[in-house]
């Protein structure tokens, strides 16, 4: 099944009980306490919350990060074997990266950090189309100019990745502040980690966002470590959501370990931003379980000891006991997912690897309009020297 950009009235078409454009709040737990949940790590939830969510959505959720996680480990693989550079992964990260994509409309704007392959997948980003960029191939959208795993799609309103921290963060409120001028009915959403908010880009995109009530939701994953460097050491916060009061706007925690819990607060965020709510952000608590990329090791600075607690908090795991607790899914489904996932990766590699590299000529391309004429000589020169 690919995976697409969900209709927009998964996003938009509910009734906010007390919500109108004016309010500020969106009164979920104080961010002194547990971040909110819906499903416990028991694998049982809460009854009644309007989630909006069909058994075949709830399937397809948990098909997206089967395919995910599926798609981490080939990429590792490819890297190993040296077939690509570089890779990163989200293994650990999936309920805050699906859940998420599932609570935005297909006009939303989407600024990610690295890690986010999900939800250019659920936007309709095809599978063969990211392994190309893995590989730098002349499908590549981007033409090898970015490092693996920085993509980006403007069809999918996925804007493209890149690799200092934090930069996507004043992107999404400039975008923001664009749909608030052209009276866009639309919001736009940016991905980033821990370490992001100890940036100078942070505190623009979010001062400049509380000060205009921008319709932009800052998410946050909070999976413990900026590569090497733990929470903890980066900051005196006893939160990271609770940063959002000093720009004037809510900041909420969430379980990023729960998918749905992740979803409602994600569509929420969005409505409200969509409805001149202002922003909101997002602090998803999670874990990497794995390294920063193929280029870390992990062991160096975390303990083994808390990768298999966090293991035990797995999202996938969690999400499939809640499903088949309600028998929304079986033993025989989730072996069926797991393999038509690995033939579909399996496809899109072999179809990705049989590109050639992308045409010298390109290097030459996109940055001006009218090509200047010092790089029209510089290309005659390559181009002569390649017959």
């Amino acid at each position: 099944m690919e995976t697409k950009a969900v209709a927009a009235s998964s996003a938009s078409d509910y009734t906010l009980a007390g919500l109108v454009a004016s309010e500020r709040s969106l009164d979920w737990p104080p961010l002194d306490g547990k971040p909110y949940s819906f499903i416990d790590e028991e694998a049982e939830a809460e009854e009644g919350l309007p989630l909006g969510l069909s058994t075949e959505d709830l399937r397809a959720m948990y098909e997206e990060m089967v395919l995910a996680r599926g798609i981490d480990a080939r990429a590792v693989s490819l890297q190993r074997q040296g077939r690509i550079g570089f890779c990163v992964t989200a293994t650990g990260e999936e309920g805050a990266i699906v859940g998420s994509a599932w609570a935005l409309a297909p006009e939303d704007w989407v600024f990610s950090a690295y890690r986010e392959v999900a939800v250019a997948l659920h936007r309709g980003v095809t599978l063969e189309t990211f392994f190309c960029q893995l590989f730098g191939n002349e499908r590549d959208l981007l033409k090898g100019r970015q490092m693996p795993n920085h993509f980006g799609s403007a069809r999918e309103h996925f804007a493209v990745a890149s690799s200092p921290v934090g930069t996507q963060i004043p992107h999404a409120t400039g975008a923001a502040y664009a749909m608030l001028l052209r009276g866009e009915p639309n919001a736009t959403i940016t991905y980033f980690g821990d370490g992001a908010t100890s940036t100078g880009d942070f505190h623009a995109g979010m001062n400049f966002a509380g000060l205009h009530r921008l319709p932009v939701v800052f998410f946050c994953k909070n999976n413990g470590w900026a590569i090497s460097l733990p929470a903890e050491r980066q900051t005196a916060s006893a939160t990271l959501a609770q940063k959002a009061s000093a720009y004037g706007f809510e900041g909420v925690r969430v379980d990023g370990n729960d998918i749905l819990a992740v979803y409602e607060v994600t569509r929420r965020a969005m409505e409200k931003a969509r409805t001149g709510g202002g922003p909101t952000m997002i602090e998803a608590v999670t874990f990497r379980m794995g390294p920063h990329s193929t280029a870390d090791d992990p062991a160096r600075y975390r303990s083994e000891d808390l990768v298999m607690e966090w293991s035990g908090r797995d999202p996938i795991a969690r999400f499939r006991g809640y499903l088949e607790r309600r028998g929304i899914w079986t033993a025989e489904d989730d072996e069926r997912a797991r393999q038509l996932a690995d033939e579909r990766i399996a496809a899109a590699v072999s179809a990705a690897e049989k590109y050639p590299p992308p045409a010298v000529e390109t290097m030459f391309e996109d940055v001006y309009r009218d090509v200047p004429w010092h790089l029209r000589e510089e290309r005659d020169q390559v181009m002569g020297e390649k017959r």
